[in-house]
């Protein structure tokens, strides 16, 4: 190819002869040639193509046709898929058993092309991992560098699909420590791991809104769901039934907590992980999002003696974060705190914590019947799950115990109705119940690019406010900067719908009237709705009118 004289072959022939070593070795370590010399001469030998691996976009479908074990063991890169054949790169084109073996694997033709060896070896870390280069690498361990703390998983083995053992350094792991950082500095709740068709998507949900990021590569779907399922102590040989775990890490500097459920699928297992910071729970009601004349009603309820305060509304409505916020208010030392929880999300300083493991027999019911010999001022419990633990608690509250609790319902006045659909007998409702509030989470305006902003009219008769009425407003729309992440919102909090039970309302639970009628008599008491407080807080310029009308339902849409 002109590249050496025959004065330089001879040269090189005598010199090779007499250290006993090949011609081509001894022309590459003189430097007379380079190793792109002789991968352009051993591809024009064979008439094979040179190409450039490090310039190619390679589809995840032609990575996907060669699985990881192979490509590496015979040293070959796909290229390019092809109906009924496959362009495979590789380093020596005169290795016909190599080829021969790889097209009964395959079971497709073999289009050779030819890469060096330096080549290939980066396309194969960066393309299946394993290696310690590679943009995609540098980009992981970059992310993920002294930001988690991996101790508690040292002695964890990891393996692959095909049986071959992890380091604690992979590129899986840095990855998935990767999604995890990344979720908890966007203030994420939740991280989504699904698997579609075709590809693998992670999605966060930051301030109740779930926002796709950049999605792993399908062909990694398999190692990144075993390596949670390790992580929160599943089985990764049972992939027909759904699980549930939970990780512990540090990150930051941070402790978080990760509550992990796995779904199987039509196209594999899905996973969410809710994201719990122990150390990011000092919520005041202040913070909560009450007004100061609502505050002072729920400060009056929740310093009773005794009886029932229920918080209800949707999963992800922040009931638990209240009732934290509550215990918090009252927590003094002349009263002792216990509760009842499925699991324990945050630990509070000064407070009795029982976590339910049905495992061990341990249920809300027995753990309930428990404590109350521990002779508490204040009971909570998680939730109201079913007749034995509603009972347990309307007793509490009845011989002097002050009984926090949540209830899945959609109003406040649909908690009477909860609880009788449960078995509680309406006299023992009206005699323990307080009050009742249902709540539900709203994007905060971010404060760093709010702008003043006037909503239409058809937006104020939609919260139920008249235009012509509505004076000096401080209505405001976020304009989205960095802080924010260009949505124009940061942050949640609450808007509220409390429910006293007075003796008027006790007469109406005992009669067993629907909740319309409850409703009714709430709104003479001077109860705000959902939508008529989250309509003040517009006003006040905390939030936007899509976010109420999103999160409420109007007064004229009430199905009865």
């Amino acid at each position: 190819m002109g590249w050496l004289t025959n004065q330089q072959i001879e040269t090189l022939r005598q010199e090779a002869e007499g250290a006993g070593v090949g011609i081509i070795d001894t022309a590459l370590a003189k430097s007379w040639i380079s190793t792109l010399n002789v991968t352009q001469a051993k591809a024009a030998q064979f008439g094979a193509e040179v190409v450039d691996l490090g310039e190619l976009r390679i589809s995840d479908e032609a990575i996907a046709a060669v699985s990881r074990n192979i490509a590496r063991k015979y040293k070959v890169m796909p290229v390019a898929l092809n109906p009924g054949s496959i362009r495979l790169a590789i380093a020596d084109p005169s290795d016909l058993d190599t080829l021969d073996t790889l097209h009964h694997i395959l079971k497709q033709e073999i289009e050779v092309c030819v890469a060096t060896e330096d080549a290939l070896d980066a396309a194969l870390s960066k393309y299946y991992g394993g290696g310690t280069s590679g943009e995609a690498n540098q980009f992981i361990q970059n992310i993920t560098q002294g930001e988690v703390d991996m101790t508690e998983f040292q002695n964890v083995a990891v393996t692959e699909d095909d049986g071959s053992e992890v380091d604690a350094d992979a590129p899986i792991i840095k990855l998935v420590n990767s999604i995890i950082v990344e979720a908890f500095k966007l203030r994420a709740s939740d991280i989504h791991l699904e698997p579609l068709e075709k590809r693998f998507r992670v999605r966060y949900r930051i301030d109740g809104v779930l926002q796709e990021m950049n999605n792993p590569p399908k062909r990694l779907q398999a190692a990144l769901i075993s390596r949670l399922k390790i992580q929160a102590g599943m089985s990764i040989a049972e992939k027909r039934v759904p699980q549930d775990g939970r990780i512990q890490m540090n990150v930051v500097g941070k402790s978080i907590d990760l509550r992990v459920s796995c779904l199987p699928t039509n196209h594999g297992e899905s996973i969410v992980m809710r994201i719990l910071d122990k150390t990011g729970l000092k919520l005041g009601l202040a913070e909560l999002g009450f007004l100061s004349d609502d505050q002072q009603t729920f400060e009056r309820l929740i310093g009773l003696p005794d009886g029932i305060l229920l918080v209800t509304g949707p999963t992800g409505s922040g009931k638990t974060t209240t009732l934290y916020s509550c215990l918090n208010y009252i927590n003094r030392p002349d009263r002792k705190i216990i509760t009842v929880e499925d699991p324990v999300e945050y630990v509070l300083a000064g407070i009795n914590q029982v976590q339910v493991s049905e495992t061990v027999g341990l249920t809300f019911a027995l753990a309930l019947r428990s404590m109350l010999r521990q002779a508490p001022n204040v009971v909570m419990l998680g939730e109201i799950r079913d007749i034995e633990t509603a009972s347990i608690a309307i007793n509490a509250s009845l011989t002097g115990h002050l009984v926090f609790s949540t209830l899945h319902t959609n109003d406040a006045p649909g908690a009477v109705t909860r609880l009788i659909d449960i078995g509680v007998k309406p006299f023992l409702v009206a005699s323990s119940t307080r009050a009742m509030m249902a709540q539900r989470l709203v994007r905060k305006i971010c404060k760093k690019c709010a702008q003043p902003h006037i909503p239409s009219d058809s937006e104020y008769r939609t919260l139920g406010i008249d235009p012509r009425t509505v004076g000096e407003v401080n209505c405001k729309k976020g304009k989205g900067c960095n802080e924010c992440n260009k949505g124009g919102y940061r942050g949640r909090f609450g808007i509220f719908e409390i429910f006293l039970v007075d003796d008027e309302v006790r007469k109406l639970i005992n009669d067993r009237v629907p909740t319309t009628v409850l409703r009714a008599r709430a709104r003479e008491m001077g109860m705000r709705t959902l939508r008529e407080d989250g309509a003040r807080k517009v006003l006040s310029g905390l939030t936007t009118t899509e976010e109420v009308i999103r999160a409420t339902v109007g007064d004229d849409e009430q199905i009865t």
